[in-house]
């Protein structure tokens, strides 16, 4: 895998995605080949704007090269309204069938003029490993 930073930082349009990954242990059943992360997200907005987080666009790689792609509206079932200065945390999982994978992406944001522009995930990896260290 080229990524090997379990932490990626972003700013796209002053709007900063911060996202720290970590190996689940109490989520994970090696028996089943099925490995569990969860990641940590910080969105700031650095903007002088009001935006709205609308959806998000996750790329799972696994170690095996298989993609999965993950679309839906919001996060953790909010569609969170970010003033200026502003920040709004949330964490989530993800399984995958390997020790070991990558995830990026984008946001959907709106701002309160309504002109809806994406928001860039920096790669972050997903490794079993960085827990042994």
């Amino acid at each position: 895998m080229e990524v090997s930073e379990t932490q990626s930082t972003a700013v796209t349009r002053g709007i900063k995605v911060e996202v720290q990954s970590r190996f689940a242990p109490e989520r994970t059943e090696p028996a089943k080949g099925a490995y569990c992360f969860v990641y940590q997200v910080r969105l700031t907005n650095e903007s002088s704007e009001t935006v709205q987080l609308m959806s998000r666009y996750w790329v799972i790689t696994d170690a095996n090269g298989r993609i999965e792609e993950v679309q839906g509206a919001g996060v953790v079932g909010e569609q969170p309204v970010l003033e200026p200065g502003e920040s709004y945390d949330y964490s989530s999982f993800c399984p995958l069938d390997t020790t070991e994978g990558v995830m990026q992406g984008a946001y959907q944001m709106v701002t309160a003029d309504g002109e809806q522009f994406d928001v860039v995930i920096a790669p972050f990896a997903l490794n079993r490993d960085e827990a042994l260290h």
